[in-house]
Order: C-alpha cells, then sequence, then structure tokens
C-alpha cells in the first residue's frame, strides 16, 4: 500500500486542503494551526471507510468529540456554506497497474448521534468502479459505508484499503496508564491510546535469539543505549519485593535494573522514569506485528528530553519503514526535526499556518540546495523562524 494524496473538506479548520504523504509524516506549526484536526480528519476517514460514523466510532480512533455543528468550517468569511464534510483518499496498490481513489461526502449528526452518508464513489484509474449518492434508489443503509455493503469479489482489490484503515488511532500516551497504575478507556490490541497493556505488548516483543537479547528486530543493547541508565529490561507478574502492595498494578508489569545500583534494587515503570516508559511505547507501536498499520500520535515529544527526542524519532522511522507501517505526527519539539532523514522521500515534513481568513494550510517542506550548502540543523532553522525562507515550500 502507497499513499499517493488525502484531501480535506469543510472538516473544522480544515476548509480546503491535501497533501501527498509519505510513509513517515510529521506536521509542525504553531498551536491552534490544524496540526492535531488534520490527525483527526484521517481518523473520520477511516471511520467512514471501516464502520459507521458516530461517537462511539469516532472516540475509538481518538478523535475528540464535538457538537455537530462545529465539525464544519464556520469561517466568517464563508458566504454560503458547504453542506457536508468531504474526504478523499488516493493510494497504490502494488497488485495493480492503476491508482485507486475513494472520495466520500458525510453529513454531520441532527437528531441521532450518527453521521449520514451523502454520497461516496471509488475510482480506479479514471473509471468508477463502485459508490452510489443520496439520490440512490438501491444505495442501502445511508448509515453505514459503501465498503461494509458492497461484497462484489471485482472490489476485492480495492478493499484492502479498509483492512490497513481500520485498526487507525490517535495515540497520546498517559504517564499513569504507562506505569501501570490506571486502566486505559480507550484499549485496543496490542496497546491502547493512551498507553494500557505496556508490559503485554514488550513481553511479546522481547526474546532470546542465538543467546543474545532482543526488543523486536532490535538488540537489547540498543534499547538501553537510549534509556542510558537502564542495565535490563524484563517483563514479571506484579511482587511485593519490587512495587508497594498499596499501588494498584495490571496484571503485568514492566520490571527495570538501574545499571547504577545493586541487581537486587528491581523497581517497575510505577518507579521508572516516564521517558523510559515513552520510549519503549513508540517502539512496540512501531514494531509489534498485531499493531495498526495505520496510525498517528499526537505530540511525538512528549515525556522526552532534547537528545533523546533526536534519537528516537530516528529509530522510530527505521522501524516504520520497515514494517512497511504508515504514522501521522505531530510535534513542538525542534530536536525531532533533526532526527528526520529528508532525502529519504518516504519521511516528510509539513508545516502548518492559518492564513488570514484562518483557513489551514499545509505545505510540505523540502531540503533545498541552500539549506544543504548552508548546513545548518532543521532545528536552528525552525526556532528561528527561518524555514519558508530557507526551504523549499510545496
Amino acid at each position: 500500500m502507497n499513499l499517493r494524496k488525502i484531501t480535506i473538506e469543510n472538516f473544522k479548520c480544515l476548509y480546503d486542503v491535501s497533501f501527498e504523504p509519505g510513509k513517515v509524516n510529521v506536521f509542525i506549526g504553531a498551536n491552534g494551526s490544524g496540526k492535531s484536526t488534520v490527525l483527526e480528519a484521517v481518523g473520520l476517514l477511516s471511520a467512514a471507510m471501516t464502520d459507521r460514523v458516530d461517537s462511539t466510532s469516532l472516540q475509538r480512533k481518538g478523535v475528540r468529540l464535538s457538537v455537530s455543528a462545529l465539525y464544519k468550517s464556520h469561517f466568517k468569511s464563508i458566504n454560503r456554506k458547504k453542506l457536508t464534510v468531504g474526504l478523499s483518499l488516493e493510494w497504490e496498490d502494488g497488485a495493480c497497474p492503476d491508482p485507486f481513489r475513494y472520495d466520500v461526502h458525510l453529513t454531520t449528526p441532527t437528531d441521532d448521534d450518527f453521521w449520514k452518508y451523502h454520497a461516496e464513489a471509488l475510482y480506479q484509474g479514471n473509471a468508477k468502479i463502485g459508490g452510489r449518492s443520496h439520490a440512490s434508489q438501491q444505495q442501502g443503509s445511508s448509515y453505514v459505508g459503501f465498503y461494509l455493503q458492497d461484497n462484489d469479489p471485482k472490489l476485492a482489490a480495492a478493499r484492502k484499503i479498509a483492512q490497513e484503515f481500520s485498526s487507525y488511532g490517535i495515540f497520546q500516551p498517559s504517564t499513569l496508564i504507562l506505569r501501570g497504575t490506571v486502566p486505559d478507556t480507550s484499549q485496543a490490541a496490542p496497546l491502547g491510546l493512551n498507553g494500557g497493556r505496556l508490559a503485554e505488548a514488550i513481553d511479546s516483543l522481547i526474546q532470546k535469539k542465538d543467546g543474545d537479547l532482543f526488543f523486536g528486530d532490535l538488540y537489547m543493547e540498543d534499547i538501553l543505549e537510549m534509556i542510558d541508565w537502564a542495565d535490563d529490561i524484563s517483563v514479571d507478574i506484579p511482587k511485593n519485593s519490587y512495587i508497594n502492595a498499596n499501588i494498584p498494578t495490571m496484571r503485568q508489569v514492566i520490571k527495570f535494573t538501574d545499571r547504577y545500583m545493586k541487581k537486587t534494587a528491581q523497581f517497575t515503570g510505577y518507579d521508572a522514569s516516564e521517558g523510559a516508559l515513552y520510549v519503549l511505547f513508540m517502539l512496540a507501536l512501531a514494531m509489534h506485528p498485531q499493531g495498526p498499520s495505520v496510525f498517528a500520535v499526537d505530540s511525538f515529544d512528549h515525556a522526552l528530553n532534547l537528545r533523546l527526542s533526536k534519537k528516537m524519532i530516528q529509530v522510530f522511522c527505521e522501524q516504520v519503514i520497515q514494517h512497511e507501517k504508515c504514522v501521522f505526527l505531530t510535534t513542538h519539539n525542534p530536536l525531532v526535526l533533526d532526527g528526520l532523514d529528508l532525502c529519504n522521500d518516504d519521511i516528510r515534513l509539513f508545516a502548518m499556518d492559518r492564513d488570514s481568513n484562518g483557513y489551514a494550510q499545509i505545505k510540505r517542506i523540502l531540503v533545498s540546495q541552500e539549506l544543504i550548502d548552508e548546513g545548518q540543523p532543521l532545528s536552528r532553522l525552525w526556532i528561528n523562524g527561518r524555514l519558508g525562507g530557507v526551504l523549499a515550500l510545496l
């Protein structure tokens, strides 16, 4: 699967935007510029393709719930408001010569909790191969997506995209949930949106091969280099010897050994730094075979110091690409940018701004020859507000 283009119309501050994603897509911009809204728009698209669109399905994907009227753009400059929220996805499947495109127009809830399908269309190349409109007499339920109603075997290749997007979620880990003392209300397998079941996911990734200890595809030593105080990481059942009996825990806990402490002084994620737990969570999300193929992380730099942010994004990008996943990230940390290899077309950086009317704009940032010759890191250019002047914007 190779995503080619995503178009969003009339959704919150995204009145009419499109962008061409890679495998790793990083969005930067000021607070309120629309970064998180892009992640939510992809969540809405995922729900439209794979589920009913209602509060339950949107919450399951990590989309913030609004009152019906606020889902649509309400800019002062709009004279005639659009009636529907429009979403479009273009993608390629290596087994098919022509690309696919899925278009959907949704009306927001009125008297009930369900979004209504106004129109859907599925194209392969320039030919329409499926879909329906609000005027169709045989469109089926207007509250259930086309992909769930049309079982024509000729659409099997186009239907693969729904499988890829079905488990999409916007992950935003919570420290208490990562520590394993509070249950995740947004639970999913293998990881909850807020960090639930981290110990179980890690347990399935830690394994020995030919006498060496691995964490997924990486040597455990590579993980311990990022968590530089840790000498060992394992998963165990809660025991009074390393966790206070008054602390509520899950069935399994992450256990650490500190390289500067005696081997007997082991402790769990409850006493560990939140940065260590966040590193383990992000790597498990990128590596786990049961994890989502397409997902998002809001505020990627959460709980990470500057040096670790740079190293973490490097390793994370490598694992996402290696495991053929696709991720959408937001960040406010300049050092995250320094860990991005923008010469790799699978890794793409987007800057978001609001124009004079308040409309959100998405521009891809490409490394210009001027920037290469100057040799300054992206972090410094971003801090100095020079991204637009030194980088080529598309």
